[in-house]
This record gives C-alpha cells, sequence and structure tokens, in this order.
C-alpha cells in the first residue's frame, strides 16, 4: 500500500516548484471556502 503522506525529502533532493506547491495550497482553500459557502447557504434556505 503506497503511503499517503510522504516523508519529508532527502538532503540534496529538490522539492517542487514553489508555485505548483503555492497552487495546491490555493485550490485546497478555494474548494473548502465554497464548500462551507454552500453548506451555509443550503442551511439557511431550510431555516427561512
Amino acid at each position: 500500500m503506497k503511503a499517503t503522506i510522504e516523508p519529508p525529502p532527502e538532503e540534496g533532493q529538490r522539492l517542487a516548484p514553489l508555485h505548483r506547491r503555492l497552487g495546491w495550497f490555493l485550490g485546497i482553500a478555494l474548494a473548502s471556502a465554497v464548500g462551507v459557502a454552500v453548506v451555509a447557504y443550503a442551511l439557511k434556505a431550510l431555516l427561512v
């Protein structure tokens, strides 16, 4: 089974480019915000 959490890179091994790492972070943050907004508006619609 493949590990879902990878160990830190070994010495001398390069990290992924910064723009790619930030892109993942931004994508996850935006998806989370949209998900929270959908749930909030759905609950608001049920309560009104």
